[in-house]
C-alpha cells in the first residue's frame, strides 16, 4: 500500500514519514499540503482572462472554458479534483455575475416577474444540485461535465447555421410553472457541474416564457448574483471530504476572478467589433477537445 499507517498506543494512525509515491501535479498534492506557487497561479490568472472574453462574447459563462481548463493545464489524473474545480468556478460566477447584473439593471431589462419566480426556484435547486454532485462519483461527474460540453457546442452550432427571431411572435407567458421550471432548471445544472446556468436558463426562458433574449439574460444575471453565493458556499464547505481543503478552492477562486471580470468587460466589447461566426467556429472545436479529454476516451 502506498499509505503505511501504525498505531500507537493511543490506537490512533500515524503516517509512515517513508512511504514512496509517484509524483503527482500541485494540485493533486493539495491532499497533503497547498502547492500553487506564482508560475501556477500566473496560468490559472491567463485562463480566467480567456474565459472571461469568450463568456462575454458569447454569452456562455466562464466556467464552461475555466473547469475543462483547470483539469487539461494541471494534467488533473485524481477525479476528485472535479470537486475543487467545480468551488472555484461557482466561486468566480458570483464575482462575475455582480457587475453584468448590475448592468442589465440600469438597462431595465431585468424582469421583476420573472426574477421573483426565477430566483427562489433556482436558488433551492442549486443547493440540490451541489449536494447531487457530492454524492456521485467523481469519473462519472467529469464526464457528465462533457456531455454538457457537447450540449454547449450543439448550441454554438445552431447559432452560427440559424438564426432565432428575437421578440417571440406570440406574446409574453411568464407563470409561475414556466419560470419556476426555467429556474429549477438551471439552479440544478449550476450546482451539479459548477457553471452559471445562465447558458441553459437564457434559451429556456425565450422557449417557455416567450421573452425576448435581453430580458432572458438580464433576469437570469441577476438570479445567478444570489443562487452562486449560496452554490459556492455549500460547495466549497463539502470540499474535505473529497480531498480538498477550502483554502485552495478560495485561492483558485482569487486568482481567476480578476482576470475573468475583466475579460467579461473586454468580451462585451468585442461582440460587436470582431466576426462572432468564427470566434463560435473556434470555441466548438476548444470546447470539443475538452469534452473529449473530461470524458476520458482515448485520443486515438
Amino acid at each position: 500500500m502506498c499509505r503505511r499507517y501504525r498505531a500507537d498506543a493511543s490506537r490512533r494512525a500515524r503516517y509512515d514519514p517513508h512511504c514512496h509515491r509517484r509524483p503527482r501535479s500541485p494540485l493533486q498534492r493539495n491532499r497533503i499540503r497547498m502547492t500553487l506557487g506564482p508560475l501556477e497561479l500566473s496560468v490559472i490568472a491567463g485562463l480566467g482572462l480567456l474565459a472571461g472574453m469568450l463568456g462575454g462574447m458569447l454569452g456562455i459563462g466562464g466556467s464552461v472554458v475555466m473547469i475543462p481548463g483547470l483539469v487539461i493545464l494541471f494534467h488533473s489524473e485524481d477525479p476528485e479534483s472535479q470537486h475543487l474545480y467545480q468551488a472555484a468556478a461557482m466561486a468566480v460566477n458570483v464575482a462575475v455575475a455582480a457587475p453584468a447584473a448590475l448592468r442589465h439593471a440600469r438597462r431595465g431589462t431585468v424582469r421583476r416577474d420573472l426574477f421573483m419566480i426565477l430566483m427562489p426556484a433556482a436558488l433551492i435547486a442549486i443547493v440540490i444540485g451541489v449536494l447531487l454532485s457530492d454524492h456521485i462519483p467523481a469519473t462519472a461527474l467529469r464526464r457528465l461535465f462533457a456531455v454538457f460540453l457537447l450540449y454547449i457546442v450543439v448550441m454554438e452550432l445552431l447559432k452560427i447555421f440559424r438564426r432565432l427571431p428575437d421578440v417571440p411572435p406570440d406574446g409574453i407567458r411568464v407563470t409561475v410553472p414556466r419560470a419556476g421550471a426555467v429556474g429549477g432548471a438551471m439552479g440544478l445544472v449550476a450546482g451539479l457541474l459548477g457553471v452559471g446556468g445562465g447558458v441553459l436558463a437564457v434559451p429556456l426562458a425565450q422557449r417557455l416564457c416567450r421573452l425576448p433574449l435581453r430580458h432572458a439574460i438580464g433576469a437570469s444575471s441577476a438570479a445567478m448574483c444570489i443562487t452562486a453565493i449560496a452554490g459556492a458556499s455549500v460547495k466549497i464547505t463539502t470540499l474535505p471530504q473529497h480531498g480538498y481543503d477550502r483554502l485552495t478552492a478560495i485561492t483558485l477562486a482569487m486568482a481567476l476572478a480578476p482576470t475573468a471580470i475583466l475579460g467579461a468587460a473586454i468580451g462585451a466589447s468585442l461582440t460587436h467589433r470582431l466576426p462572432l461566426t468564427w470566434i463560435r467556429a473556434v470555441l466548438v472545436a476548444l470546447l470539443l477537445l475538452a469534452a473529449w479529454r473530461m470524458s476520458g476516451l482515448p485520443l486515438w
